[in-house]
């Protein structure tokens, strides 16, 4: 049998202060499964943990717990230069997240893959002229159906980021103060009363 294409395995992270009697200032915990190619649509207030996921899956930060097996593979066990075959984030302007060094690469293992298996975009800026919007909803899509699984993070401010969401996601995922939630649709994402709290006047209406 193949192996789910997205595996976060009850992944942890903290954050600390202080030295002697450090505190924890932030946490994170995720564990989910993508089985197959899907879009998924990832909200949630800033600061509440969303790019630090996002860096989490794909390598370029260390988890204090858990794994990230892509394909059935750990991704941090792959040589870090050839962890973007796995998965690659690309951060706002759709720079690539540089990945962080544990041990020399001799000592983990190639990557399986020879390109990205998981597309992670963070807040992806969307030029509203010259049908740009329409261009980054095909390529979605050809993504995914080119087997891949692909993450839309936005942070909505204009009406037309719902649309986006409506559009071209199948399930979703709510990150609030660390805690991620799954939602599978998205009839079900405008029925939690925390993701519509979040929304605030761009949730649309409940259907009667």
């Amino acid at each position: 049998m193949n192996a789910p294409l997205l595996q976060v395995v009850q992944i942890g992270k903290q954050y600390t202060r202080g030295l002697l009697r450090p505190q924890v200032t932030f946490s994170l915990a995720a564990d989910f499964e993508v089985a197959e190619p899907t879009v998924v649509g990832v909200l949630g207030p800033n600061g509440s943990g969303k790019t630090t996921l996002f860096e989490l899956m794909t390598g370029s930060n260390l988890p204090d717990a858990g794994r990230v097996l892509v394909n059935g593979q750990d991704i941090h066990r792959v040589r870090t230069r050839e962890r973007d075959r796995l998965a690659i984030h690309y951060h706002q302007s759709y720079q690539v997240r540089s990945f962080q060094r544990t041990r020399p690469n001799f000592m983990l293992d190639h990557a399986a893959s020879d390109s990205p298996l998981v597309h992670l975009f963070d807040e992806p800026q969307f030029n509203t002229q010259d049908g740009y919007i329409g261009f980054m909803l095909e390529f979605f899509r050809k993504l995914r159906g080119a087997g891949r699984v692909v993450f839309l993070c936005l942070h909505p401010n204009e009406p037309y980021h719902i649309d986006i969401l409506r559009e071209s996601c199948e399930r979703f995922i709510f990150v609030q103060k660390g805690v991620v939630t799954q939602v599978p649709s998205f009839a079900a994402l405008l029925g939690n009363e925390q993701v519509r709290s979040y929304l605030g006047s761009l949730a649309p209406a409940r259907e009667r």
